[in-house]
């Protein structure tokens, strides 16, 4: 039986499959689901359009004027606000105003958060936290798969190499700040995604939600 208001963790770099996961809990355990990674994709996309710096007071002002429309829009998963979004994310000042939005969803109703520091700092309180890793390869793979066309399949690894390139580069930036860095916190389970599919990743999850909620 689902715990009342029960909040989901799920951590990880990008690319390892972490909204795949979550949006398949979510249906199925009919839980709220935020990607948490939107709202820095959203003050970042905003940082670029400005042409400002990630420590000016322009960026707080998005951060603590952001809106819902912001993050769900359908443009923000490209390398250039994937870089913006790891720069705004290590500002301390637009993290301490996205902190409240991330915290305020998920308290309503309970939630499956995913992002980088759900577990660690946003909420270490989750009732069941999980973080999900694979090799950068693997996850430039499935990067490139997302967005393939006739011609980038022509050019198939070098397109891979680039966006490799690109993912190490956010994994640095994402791991070495020294505000909430990218880590997984005490508690959670360590979800290897390198070999298993969507679907298995989902069964193994689900399968430690249940036995926790019997526990």
């Amino acid at each position: 039986m689902m715990k009342k208001n029960m909040v989901i963790a799920i951590d990880g770099s990008s690319g390892v499959g972490k909204g795949t996961l979550a949006k398949a809990l979510a249906a199925y355990l009919k839980l709220p689901y935020l990607d948490t990674g939107l709202l820095y994709r959203a003050v970042g996309r905003k940082m670029l359009e400005a042409h400002v710096s990630p420590e000016s007071d322009e960026i707080i002002f998005f951060a603590e004027n952001l809106e819902e429309k912001d993050w769900l829009r359908n443009d923000l998963r490209t390398p250039e606000i994937d870089q913006a979004a790891s720069l705004v994310a290590a500002n301390p000042k637009v993290r301490a105003a996205l902190l409240n939005v991330q915290r305020y969803f998920a308290r309503q109703k309970g939630g499956i958060m995913d992002g980088r520091d759900i577990g660690t700092v946003i909420f270490p309180s989750a009732n069941i936290k999980f973080f999900l890793k694979a090799s950068s390869r693997v996850r430039a793979k499935r990067r490139w798969l997302q967005f393939a066309d006739p011609v980038s399949i022509q050019n198939e690894e070098q397109e891979i190499d680039k966006i490799e390139a690109e993912l190490k580069q956010r994994d640095e930036l994402d791991s070495s700040r020294e505000i909430a860095p990218l880590r997984p916190a005490e508690d959670a389970i360590l979800i290897d995604t390198d070999h298993k599919s969507a679907d298995e990743v989902f069964k193994e999850v689900l399968n430690k939600v249940e036995n926790h909620n019997k526990s």
